[in-house]
């Protein structure tokens, strides 16, 4: 038995408590950090979140002053990244309401399904099948550019259970793409070459474009009516997180059991299928939409509520990138930025039919 196996074992319980709990601190100060940074004008503009900014913040930290953060603290900065992410991602339901899915109608919600799916199902065949990922970074890669950017990772990510430098990549395309959308979209609109008119253009830019803050930036600048759309329907595509997730699940358990049952077959051994996790948060984001359709909470709450979930999903990502390493990413980065190349173009090309054949059928 190794001397620091017997270290840990000697070890008091209420030392290990209290390293995860300086851990946990430590997030939080580096969180509250990122905070500041992202509110920065110049970053803001660009339409980085918190999440974005604590994520690379988080994996410089990890990869260039690692040493300098004692083990102990290791357990919380695990606890942020896992279990305090799976509270947050339940929390962000708060920001949806079905009154306002309800004001885009069909429209909206097709738009939004069909984006959704077609842009899973497209994601995770060319990055396993074309730019030979596994299944977990493919996933990711979709999730983050067909859902609802970083938050989308993050629950996949849950979920999975995948590593951190995974969830990293998959990142690193919704800022790529996400940001280059918020400049791009509002110019080609101008130009006329999306042949879109107010409506189509809140259905195209809600329904393509990644994070909720670069569909708000990239639709101010066509129109109010159409920022307003937009939103809704970005929102339309967050609440889909739900039974996406819940599909997904059911998905990677039965490959599990599968890939165990194979495994037992052959070496006459009992193996027991890798253990998930059961997407129990995704039912919570559901709750908390209802309790906020409800108006059961005052809306100064809400807004309380909505300020501190950020924080936490800010705490979740800036844990998962001092997770993350950099010589992990080096390995599979290019195929998957690739793969969020491919998404794009889809994202651009197959969004466009897509809102065009949404308007002629509901228009």
């Amino acid at each position: 038995m190794s001397t620091a196996h017997l270290t840990a074992s000697a070890a008091p319980a209420g030392s290990s408590t209290r390293g995860q709990l300086n851990g946990i601190l430590f997030v939080a100060l580096f969180a509250a950090a990122v905070t500041r940074i992202a509110s920065i004008p110049a970053i803001a503009g660009l339409g980085l979140s918190p999440l974005i900014v604590g994520i690379v913040a988080g994996a410089i930290y990890g990869n260039a002053l690692r040493d300098g953060m004692p083990e102990s603290w290791a357990a919380g900065v695990n606890f942020s990244a896992r279990k305090l992410l799976r509270i947050a991602v339940a929390f962000f339901g708060l920001r949806v309401s079905l009154q306002e899915i309800a004001q885009v109608g069909l429209p909206g919600l097709a738009e939004s399904v069909l984006i959704v799916v077609s842009t899973l199902v497209i994601g995770t065949w060319a990055g396993m099948k074309i730019m030979k990922l596994d299944r977990d970074t493919a996933l990711l890669t979709a999730a983050g550019s067909a859902i609802c950017g970083a938050a989308a990772v993050l629950a996949f990510e849950s979920t999975l259970q995948s590593k951190p430098h995974k969830s990293a990549m998959a990142v690193g395309s919704v800022v790529l793409f996400g940001t280059l959308s918020m400049f791009l979209y509002p110019v080609l609109f101008k130009a006329g070459w999306l042949h879109l008119d107010t409506v189509g253009a809140g259905l195209f830019f809600g329904g393509t474009i990644h994070e909720v803050a670069q569909v708000v930036g990239a639709a101010s600048n066509v129109s109010p009516e159409a920022t307003h759309i937009a939103t809704i329907v970005k929102m339309t595509r967050v609440m889909l997180l739900v039974p996406v997730l819940l599909v997904v699940g059911m998905w990677v358990n039965r490959s599990a059991r599968n890939a165990a049952a194979s495994a037992t077959a052959e070496d006459g051994k009992q193996h027991a299928p890798r253990k998930l996790a059961i997407p129990w948060f995704a039912l919570g984001f559901l709750a908390f939409v209802v309790i906020n359709s409800l108006h059961v909470l005052p809306e100064s709450t809400t807004s309380t509520l909505n300020m501190l979930d950020t924080f936490a999903l800010t705490m979740a990502m800036t844990a998962l990138g001092i997770e993350t390493r950099i010589a992990q990413i080096r390995q599979a980065g290019p195929r998957a930025l690739t793969t969020g190349f491919i998404l794009y173009v889809w994202l651009i090309a197959g969004g466009l039919g897509i809102t065009w054949t949404v308007q002629h059928l509901f228009g």
